[in-house]
């Protein structure tokens, strides 16, 4: 269980590409009265494998807590095509905004091998989380 001064970290790897991501709920950012709800995240894609990769494109799946969808795609992320050599790593921070008070996310990014080829390295579900959820379990 994470308590409320830790942070939430999420991993997963797809063919050697490790993907971490930390968000972060920005309540200096938010306005619950008008059903604005933002977060930060931290993505590091880290190549574990043997191989040069480069980050070519993203897809991302937002889900607000209705179970409304939003789907994203687009080139690279940041404005930027990293390429990562065996052992490198690449950290970039972005952002979400919801109208519900908690969601989650998840996704994956194409990847270019140098060998030619491409596949999808997974981004992991991570919640976005406030302190304005009142949802219950009983």
């Amino acid at each position: 269980m994470v308590k409320a001064h830790e942070i939430a970290r999420y991993e997963c790897e797809t063919r050697g590409v490790a993907v971490r991501v930390t968000p972060e709920f920005l309540d200096d950012q938010s306005d619950p009265d008008r059903q604005l709800f933002m977060w930060a995240y931290t993505i590091e894609i880290e190549n574990n494998g043997h191989e040069t990769v480069q980050l070519v494109s993203r897809y991302w799946l937002v889900t607000d807590a209705t179970g409304k969808v939003e789907t994203v795609r687009g080139p690279g992320v940041v404005g930027e095509q990293p390429i990562l050599e065996p052992g490198q790593r690449y950290s970039y921070t972005s952002g979400s905004s919801l109208k519900t008070p908690s969601g989650f996310m998840r996704g994956s990014f194409e990847m270019s091998l140098a060998s030619g080829g491409r596949f999808d390295a997974a981004i992991p579900a991570f919640s976005l989380d406030s302190p304005y959820d009142r949802t219950s379990v009983h």
